[in-house]
């Protein structure tokens, strides 16, 4: 009896093994898809631009929590059908660079077809939701939208170095969305946000590029470095970099704490990027760009919040 349910047991765990890794491939890759860590650094800004609306109208957020709720998830929906439009398009470029081959557009976990209509769907969700708040947080939900979609995907990334300042407009307006969520977008804060987002993606793009360099040239996608070299490509971060140290002056209504964090990290980054002209491995020291730009913004944002809260004032 004991030998003929061994193998019973066998195939049991090896089928209860089998749909745990099915389940995780499935979740990575939703997670590929959606480019999760894109999209998490691209919520985050939309939900302090209405935290900080809020605080800026004096405005309760009890008295608001549907508007959020529409707003967030509105504009993530908005974002992930981008990101998924963008992986779609991409599918050519994606077989060609490592760091892309286990997309599921690449793997064919997704059919094209599907990972179409996915993107299309989620955008249009997402817009519908932001009609429910305001009329101008939709608008730059679009503006947002269409040069992610249009202007850089599907016309300027292979053709023009000028893509990353393209793309980076998209990723501008999330704090605006946020913003105008509550309160028309024309106060100095969010637009100083939305400044330093665009500043900001450039040589956290310039650094992906560098740590890429073989992948992009490869699949002929039109990076700075590729096209003009990494030197170029190491002053103009520098340039880029400089271009951030005035802007927490420009903030000073969320505080001396606030001021005192983002310019030391600016002094920290711009010191790091000038080392970069004496880096032995241009790789390595994109690598460490890289993640000192994502801590960058996710400090930024999140000591915006916590300054704001009403214990602090």
């Amino acid at each position: 009896m004991v030998r003929e349910k061994m193998p019973s047991m066998r195939n049991g765990e090896m089928a209860a093994l089998s749909n745990e890794r099915t389940g995780s491939t499935f979740l990575a890759d939703i997670i590929s898809l959606f480019k999760g860590l894109v999209l998490v650094l691209n919520v985050l800004p939309v939900l302090t631009g209405f935290w900080l609306a809020l605080h800026f109208t004096n405005t309760a957020f009890s008295e608001t929590w549907s508007v959020f709720l529409m707003t967030i998830i509105g504009s993530t929906l908005v974002m992930a059908g981008a990101l998924v439009l963008n992986n779609w398009y991409d599918v050519d470029i994606d077989t060609i660079m490592d760091r892309t081959k286990e997309r599921p557009t690449v793997t064919g976990h997704f059919s094209l077809k599907a990972v179409l209509m996915t993107g299309l769907a989620l955008s249009a969700i997402g817009f519908v939701l932001l009609l429910f708040t305001t009329f101008e947080a939709t608008v730059y939900a679009f503006i947002g939208w269409f040069t992610y979609v249009i202007l850089y995907t599907m016309w300027s990334k292979r053709k023009y170095t000028l893509n990353t300042a393209i793309g980076s407009v998209s990723g501008a307006v999330t704090p605006l969305i946020g913003w105008a969520a509550i309160a028309p977008g024309y106060h100095i804060v969010p637009i100083v946000f939305a400044l330093l987002l665009f500043i900001w993606q450039m040589p956290h793009t310039f650094a992906i590029a560098i740590k890429k360099f073989d992948e992009y040239k490869a699949a002929k996608v039109a990076m700075l470095p590729v096209v003009r070299g990494i030197p170029m490509t190491k002053r103009q971060t520098v340039i880029y970099v400089a271009c951030l140290m005035p802007l927490p002056f420009l903030l000073s209504s969320l505080g001396t704490t606030f001021m005192a964090v983002t310019t030391v990290l600016n002094v920290v980054w711009l010191v790091a990027t000038i080392t970069g002209f004496f880096a032995k491995d241009d790789k390595k020291w994109a690598q460490t760009m890289f993640l000192f730009s994502v801590n960058y913004l996710a400090i930024i944002f999140l000591v915006a919040i916590i300054v704001t809260f009403p214990v602090f004032n």
